[in-house]
């Protein structure tokens, strides 16, 4: 379960948010994407960028990434990938989630972290697009919960895809959520993600008045609170920790059928090392390595700025020899 393969950076960021987050953009690789705008079932769209250059072959195998909190093909784990994936001559595409990659939603809804009918949709999708294609997909972060809480879902169905790999889930999402109410992971969280939430969430409530309480989601202060009076709401929970226990991808895990990698740092400052599954709480096929250092999507190494190359390495390595 415990993977040996990674080794920590020389430059040892030392948790001060703007010097990861400096080290992790000089780390990114330089991807060029094609973009497409897909219509939704529902009359909604979303956004999905093709890595560049793209293989020609419609047998050349495909990887869909579905990124993180308020991601997107820009995020640094994203273009680590999406270059490795196009150096190798895969056909690489980012999925946006409702409302992300800078398109705005057309109809009252966003994204979520149990959102694994959105996640089917834009499988099936993929696969009726390129059927001679070995179908392969990631997920980062919240998006790593989506693609496990759906392939735990969906069992056997979930065969149409290859392998699938997932990296820095909160697999448990009480846990994780909580974590990130405090200390550090609350003023890193606030500064880089919560604004940028609560900014969507007024211009939600400007295209689509009253379905949400305004005031509640501008005076949050934290992810529980954001996710109390927007994210649950919006798709139906009753309150936030209904949402976050419906929608942790953890007890899904002993029903996964596919080969999964599951890669997860013991000390991921917004994943407690403590909620991450065991084997007895995953099946026969999902592999868990958890090194004991790697941080939060990023797994770094070297000397500064450090590479980014750890991650796509082990998934493709897993896809072409393991799975």
């Amino acid at each position: 379960m415990i993977c040996g393969q990674y080794r920590a950076p020389r430059w040892a960021p030392g948790g001060h948010a703007q010097t990861i987050l400096a080290a992790l953009a000089a780390a990114c690789p330089a991807v060029s994407y094609r973009r497409e705008v897909w219509p939704c079932p529902d009359g909604d769209c979303i956004g999905v960028d093709f890595a560049q250059p793209e293989p020609q072959s419609a047998t050349a195998p495909v990887l869909v990434l579905f990124h993180g909190l308020e991601g997107s093909s820009s995020s640094h784990y994203a273009r680590a990938l999406m270059s490795e994936a196009a150096a190798r001559g895969w056909r690489a595409l980012v999925v946006h989630f409702r409302g992300c990659g800078g398109l705005a939603n057309r109809r009252p809804r966003a994204y979520h972290s149990g959102d694994s009918d959105e996640a089917d949709w834009i499988l099936r999708c993929v696969r009726a697009r390129w059927p001679a294609a070995r179908l392969h997909a990631v997920g980062v972060s919240l998006g790593g919960n989506v693609l496990a809480k759906w392939l735990g879902e969906r069992r056997e169905d979930a065969h149409l895809l290859q392998a699938a790999a997932v990296v820095s889930v909160p697999f448990d999402l009480v846990a994780g959520g909580m974590s990130l109410a405090r200390g550090f992971n609350r003023a890193l969280y606030g500064r880089h993600f919560l604004r940028s939430m609560r900014r969507k969430a007024l211009d939600f409530e400007r295209a689509f008045p009253q379905r949400v309480d305004i005031r509640r989601i501008a005076a949050s202060g934290d992810l529980y609170e954001f996710d109390d009076a927007f994210t649950a709401p919006l798709h139906g929970f009753r309150d936030v920790m209904h949402y976050w226990q419906q929608a942790s991808a953890k007890p899904w895990l002993r029903s996964v059928a596919v080969p999964l990698l599951a890669l997860n740092a013991r000390n991921d400052p917004f994943v407690p090392a403590a909620s991450l599954p065991s084997p007895q709480e995953a099946s026969p096929s999902v592999l868990l390595e958890q090194p004991a250092q790697g941080g939060h999507a990023a797994f770094v190494q070297g000397p500064w700025p450090g590479d980014l190359r750890f991650v796509p390495q082990r998934i493709f390595e897993f896809f072409e020899r393991g799975a």
